[in-house]
């Protein structure tokens, strides 16, 4: 539906001049005009596109999601928990498309011949997603609560709650810097793909490849990880009678197949699904804690194993009992406590992902509920979940934490609810991984057709494979799990939902604050007007910022630098423990055989 930009303007930046708001008024929302070089005309990634240019369009698409119909099933916290089926998403201005118009990462010169009717309405058509499903795409991640009770084990009571506390609060904040920049930047003319994309917008293209590298080593990590834990849990169902490494196989070949799903949207219902097995399977294993004694034979990979192996080493045949701790272990050294540090933060590892999610939604205004609902979820039954196990089990908390129950038959019923669940958050990491290098790489670089096409589903089916085997051998090329989880949630994980969103939170609020009577961008001749560049413009936006913005920046800045450093010592801490496991030549998971 056209809008005028004047009713963007009303909820937008009011220090435009009066001449420009009025050349504005005078143009329709669709229209070119004056021979100005036009969204759907530039090239990906074009450095020419300002700030200005990307703030006016995401103006006039919030002003127009703003009209958009929302039903009465969408608007009560009901609907967050039991979302309504989606009803196709934004509705176009026009159904006319050209095949060219469907391509909108294409870089071909077929797209010099779209309308901008056809170019906002293809953005529009992939818009269709609701905060339900923002929901249980977030609350997938299934890494999280089957490593907090190793966490809390290496941290104890006090700093692990309080520590765990923390990192909830602070990554919800994380989702709102996110949802602001996302808001203020993304538009139907220049749709926001991606966590690179902001990066790019804000920072330039140094910042979109930094962005592009970490998050696709986490989720390729990610993958990997979870094909090794489910290895684990199925050699442990079928009592150490399967190979191992053919456990793991089995996984792998498994994610070739449901890896060719390739849309988010198809991914709902199996979101919503794998929340609830999750909840499952952490009641069965919080039952077998309770029941039944530790799983001895895996303490070598226990949490006493990190803090102090003299907790979990049998003397005459008799294990010691189960021992917790108020404060932080003796461990002489922190090494292991800044491991358990890591696994919590690896709950709150969905910030990686929150652009890619905002990007389907029909109206992003909306994710913010959803995130926050998720991570107040994520968080109770999180914590309550690694309490409850640190209570029962203690030092001999293993990661994850159902491969630990002493009853082969409590373990194995949560060992399938965990597979099944994993499988699926493993797709949405492999799906996500996978069209990050494929859009970066062989469609910008390689110039490859974009999935949208019959060529790039083709690449996709051959690509999967590939993605899920290199996934499939680093993992198992490392012999210490929790290492690697912690080597994943230090160098990426942290980065991606402490360090990055301050950074973009304040690059995007001063770029807008610096923005002063007489600048802005003027679409009838294509052209920004600034009155100052660099260093001088930085400041004055920094101090022109409203005082709420400004306060938050001054955090942000200390946010950003606590984050990094945490970061330092979480790499440190989870290097030197892998260290230790080659040089103990512990074994990797190329073997037939492991301690269960």
């Amino acid at each position: 539906m056209a809008q005028p930009v004047s009713v963007a303007l009303d909820r937008g930046d009011p220090r435009l001049h009066e001449k420009e708001r009025d050349a504005m008024d005078a143009i329709d929302y669709g229209t070119g005009s004056d021979g100005a070089l036009r969204p759907q005309h530039r090239k990906l990634h074009d450095p020419s596109v300002t700030f200005e240019e990307y703030y006016y369009y995401a103006q006039l698409t919030r002003a127009e999601e703003e009209q958009q119909p929302n039903s009465d099933k969408e608007r009560g916290w009901l609907s967050i928990i039991f979302p309504s089926k989606s009803d196709g998403g934004v509705q176009p201005v026009s159904v006319n498309m050209t095949e060219d118009a469907r391509t909108l990462n294409n870089d071909a010169p077929g797209r010099m011949g779209i309308s901008d009717e056809e170019w906002t309405n293809a953005s529009r058509a992939l818009r269709t997603a609701t905060r339900g499903a923002i929901f249980y795409l977030i609350t997938t991640d299934i890494l999280g609560p089957f490593g907090l009770g190793f966490a809390f084990a290496t941290m104890g009571w006090g700093p692990g709650i309080a520590l765990y506390t923390v990192f909830g609060v602070l990554a919800a904040y994380s989702g709102y810097l996110l949802w602001e920049a996302f808001m203020g930047l993304d538009s139907y003319q220049f749709p926001l793909r991606s966590f690179g994309d902001l990066g790019f917008r804000l920072y330039g293209r140094w910042m979109r490849y930094l962005f592009n590298v970490l998050q696709s080593i986490q989720l390729l990590l990610n993958v990997g990880l979870i094909v090794i834990s489910n290895g684990e849990a199925l050699y442990q169902v079928s009592k150490g009678k399967l190979c191992f490494i053919i456990c793991c196989l089995v996984w792998a070949l498994f994610g070739f197949f449901i890896g060719q799903i390739r849309t988010l949207q198809k991914f709902g219902w199996l979101a919503n699904a794998s929340v609830w097995i999750n909840i499952i399977c952490m009641f069965i294993t919080m039952a077998g804690a309770a029941k039944y004694a530790p799983n001895y034979a895996a303490a070598s990979a226990s949490a006493g194993a990190v803090i102090n192996p003299d907790l979990i080493t049998a003397v005459n045949g008799v294990y010691p009992p189960v021992q917790t701790s108020g404060g932080l272990p003796d461990t002489g050294s922190f090494v292991g406590s800044l491991n358990g540090a890591m696994q919590a933060i690896f709950a709150y590892g969905g910030a990686m992902v929150f652009p890619e999610f905002m990007s389907e939604m029909k109206r992003p205004k909306d994710f913010l509920t959803g995130m926050w609902a998720a991570q107040a979820f994520i968080y109770f039954w999180y914590m309550f979940y690694g309490l409850f196990m640190y209570g029962y089990q203690g030092q001999y908390n293993v990661n994850p934490s159902y491969l630990g129950m002493g009853s082969y038959n409590i373990s194995t019923a949560g060992n399938v609810f965990a597979m099944i669940s994993a499988a699926i958050a493993a797709a949405l990491y492999g799906n996500i991984g996978l069209k990050v290098l494929y859009n970066q790489i062989f469609v910008e670089l390689l110039r490859c057709p974009p999935l949208t096409t019959r060529g790039g589903k083709l690449f996709w089916v051959i690509l999967i494979p590939i993605y899920w085997g290199i996934a499939f051998a680093l993992a198992a090329g490392i012999p210490n799990f929790s290492g690697l989880t912690a080597v994943v949630a230090a160098v990426c994980i942290l980065q991606f939902t402490y360090t990055f969103p301050p950074l973009l939170a304040l690059a995007y609020w001063v770029k807008r604050a610096a923005l002063k009577d007489g600048e802005g961008f003027n679409p009838a001749t294509g052209q920004t007007v600034r009155h100052d560049h660099g260093i001088q413009r930085f400041f004055r936006g920094f101090f022109a910022q409203r005082p709420k913005e400004l306060a938050l920046n001054v955090f942000n800045i200390f946010y950003a630098l606590g984050a990094l450093a945490l970061a330092g010592m979480g790499a440190y801490s989870a290097i030197e423990g892998l260290i230790a496991a080659f040089s103990a030549n512990t074994t990797t998971s190329y073997t037939c055989k492991i301690a269960i």
